[in-house]
């Protein structure tokens, strides 16, 4: 940038250095306004580009929730689910007011503070309630594995679709290459604000 004002502005500089000494008042004005006015105009440009960049900035926000939200434990619940493989856990699917007005009333995308969690823990056989049943037919709920939320904040989380996403095992962040894949993950549900649990009445 600073080349082309170089460049630009030099023959105007020169030709008041090599103007014949007797030249007009008037005409050695006119050039001096000329230059002004140039300048001000790059001052303009300036002001303009650093706002923008700045902005652009901005929107590399983190993704990531960073902290336990307070009271979810008290949250409703929206679903459960079960996944297998080598995941082979159950999952207690809640949300806060935000997250669970939003699911009853059918509204997307989900509001700007709409937190939802998600409760996993492993599962083996119970031998106590299959005594009752007589037969191996009942599981319960194991260890907790981890908690994962998703917290809906449009201009933090812009760069991910409008959410932040967070992954915690005993109450600490887990690890930070799973929560990369969180948001690559979620954008396969587009149609539905990028959250894969329906709500379960």
């Amino acid at each position: 940038m600073q080349n082309k004002v170089r460049v630009w502005i030099a023959p105007i500089v020169m030709a008041d250095l090599n103007a014949d000494s007797s030249f007009e008042g008037e005409k050695f004005m006119k050039q001096i306004t000329f230059l002004l006015v140039a300048v001000a105009a790059l001052a303009g440009v300036v002001a303009i580009a650093v706002p923008t960049s700045l902005h652009a900035d901005d929107s590399r926000a983190p993704s990531f929730v960073t902290t336990i939200p307070p009271g979810f434990r008290d949250w409703r619940l929206i679903s459960v689910a079960h996944e297998e493989g080598s995941l082979n856990s159950l999952a207690a699917v809640l949300g806060n007011d935000l997250a669970i007005k939003a699911y009853r009333e059918g509204k997307l995308p989900f509001p700007d503070g709409a937190i939802i969690a998600a409760l996993h823990y492993g599962h083996f056989p119970s031998d106590e309630n299959n005594k009752v049943f007589g037969r191996s037919q009942s599981f319960v709920a194991g260890a907790a594995t981890n908690i994962q939320f998703m917290v809906r904040d449009s201009k933090k989380y812009s760069a991910t679709g409008g959410w932040g996403f967070a992954h915690f095992k005993d109450d600490k962040p887990g690890d930070e290459a799973l929560k990369y894949t969180c948001f690559p993950c979620h954008n396969q549900a587009k149609a539905r604000d990028l959250v894969f649990t329906r709500y379960a009445p």
